[in-house]
């Protein structure tokens, strides 16, 4: 008889390994403390997807929603910098639809997952995936969201990476006719904005007057605002003794716009482990040895260049010589986009 594979945390890595292991037959019961459908802070958009990855991730039926963006367009403050085609498509898809549809993905194959629950702990239990959110650290950013409902008055095919005063916001379109606005930025403590008008007050502060004036226009929606905060950015690595996927393993830097397919990438390195321990073929403690090594030497790369490149689009006096060579075409993307996805 197969073990029940318990997973606290029904973001993308949690649900992922579950619709995995449903799909196996193998019995799996996911907590979420929050509900679905629900907006999250996040980017938005899944990049490095291959036919094969998003088939064995259960996203296949849902890409027809999405929105293909193939370039990214750069800006320093109001000034556009750059454009840089990407080497394959990425696709804007928000995490209220994207996270509805894994959990009813899970359930359809025969998967549980039960909303408004927190797992009790302890996170090292047998038995027990840990996928519940980042990490905390010092509260030294802030990360905002917001959906803007006119999308049509923004680039269609194309992702926007506008570089502030320590800072950086994207935006780009998303299914059902929306565009999403999510910045990462420096805790501001002089900033008491309330929930209507933070992020602008947020954009400003960081230089970024034209995106905060398109905001304005935009139409944005409030029930879709999202904020957090203690975002750290270490190295990756579960912690405690427990098995650890998707940020409660590590937090890459968003402006590498992998974080989703991260996630999701993490539970299919997880499953093969996870589903043995589950038929009884592996113990709890080799199941979570061999994931952390898996996680590692897939990961550990990429957040390594990854945080060696963050500060260069948070402070100006390291944005200023990045924009001049972007604007002169000698910035390597292309090399640095494959080491970071």
């Amino acid at each position: 008889m197969s073990r029940t594979v318990t997973i606290a945390g029904g973001g993308l890595a949690g649900l992922g390994l579950a619709l995995r292991l449903a799909r196996e037959g193998l019995p799996v019961r996911v907590l979420e403390a929050g509900h679905y459908p629900r907006h999250r802070v996040c980017g938005e958009f899944l990049a490095g997807l291959t036919p094969e990855f998003a088939a064995d991730a259960g996203l296949r039926p849902l890409l027809g929603e999405a929105v293909r963006h193939d370039e990214v367009i750069w800006f320093r403050h109001d000034r556009q910098v750059r454009i840089h085609r990407l080497p394959r498509p990425v696709y804007g898809l928000s995490r209220h639809r994207l996270d509805q549809f894994l959990a009813e993905a899970v359930t359809a194959a025969g998967g549980a997952v039960e909303t408004g629950v927190r797992h009790p702990g302890p996170a090292a239990a047998e038995g027990l995936v840990w996928a519940a959110g980042r990490l905390s650290a010092r509260p030294a950013w802030v990360g905002l969201k917001i959906h803007l409902r006119n999308a049509a008055q923004f680039p269609a095919s194309g992702l926007e990476v506008h570089l502030g005063d320590g800072a950086y916001a994207g935006l780009s379109a998303v299914e059902g006719g929306r565009a999403n606005l999510c910045g990462l930025f420096r805790l501001r403590r002089d900033l008491r904005s309330g929930k209507g008008t933070i992020l602008q007050d947020y954009l400003r502060a960081s230089g970024l007057h034209a995106l905060a004036r398109r905001l304005a226009e935009g139409d944005a929606d409030p029930e879709s605002f999202c904020a957090v905060a203690a975002l750290g950015f270490g190295p990756p690595g579960a912690r405690d003794g427990r098995l650890a996927l998707g940020d409660a393993f590590g937090l890459i830097p968003p402006f590498t716009g992998n974080g989703m397919t991260l996630a999701l990438e993490t539970a299919g390195l997880a499953a093969p482990p996870v589903a043995a321990w589950a038929r009884g073929e592996y113990s709890w403690a080799a199941a979570r040895r061999t994931v952390g090594r898996r996680l590692q030497r897939r990961l550990r790369s990429r957040f390594r260049i990854a945080r060696i490149l963050h500060p260069w689009l948070l402070r100006p006096r390291l944005q200023a010589p990045l924009a001049r060579l972007a604007g002169f075409g000698l910035l390597p993307f292309q090399p640095l986009y494959h080491l970071l996805h």
